[in-house]
């Protein structure tokens, strides 16, 4: 199958180039990650912030804190966030490599 040159057509970074395989897995992990409405919240107040507690995190939710964790670990394992514990507490801050990761397919 020939694919047809469309450079200098393109509006963005998705269609500049073909995409390579590991690149097209990585991201669409991280979209999935970003594709539930509890997340993308999460990733916001994030990203908003140099950290975020996770203390600080769980009341902006009619969440348990489990299902918050859950949530912060489907983030954390996609390469969105890292995270850091501090005694009882976890601290998380966004991966910006990550962002410019994905700002740049779109």
């Amino acid at each position: 199958m020939k694919l047809l040159s469309l450079r200098g057509q393109s509006c963005c970074g998705l269609g500049a180039e073909p995409l390579a395989e590991e690149r097209a897995t990585s991201a669409a992990l991280m979209f999935k990650a970003l594709g539930d409405p509890v997340r993308l919240r999460l990733m916001a107040l994030i990203a908003a912030v140099p950290e975020a507690c996770v203390c600080d995190l769980t009341p902006a939710f009619a969440l348990s804190g489990p299902t918050i964790s859950h949530h912060l670990k489907v983030l954390r394992e996609a390469g969105l966030v890292t995270s850091e514990r501090r005694g009882t507490w976890v601290y998380y801050r966004v991966v910006p490599a990550a962002l410019e990761s994905l700002k740049s397919l779109l």
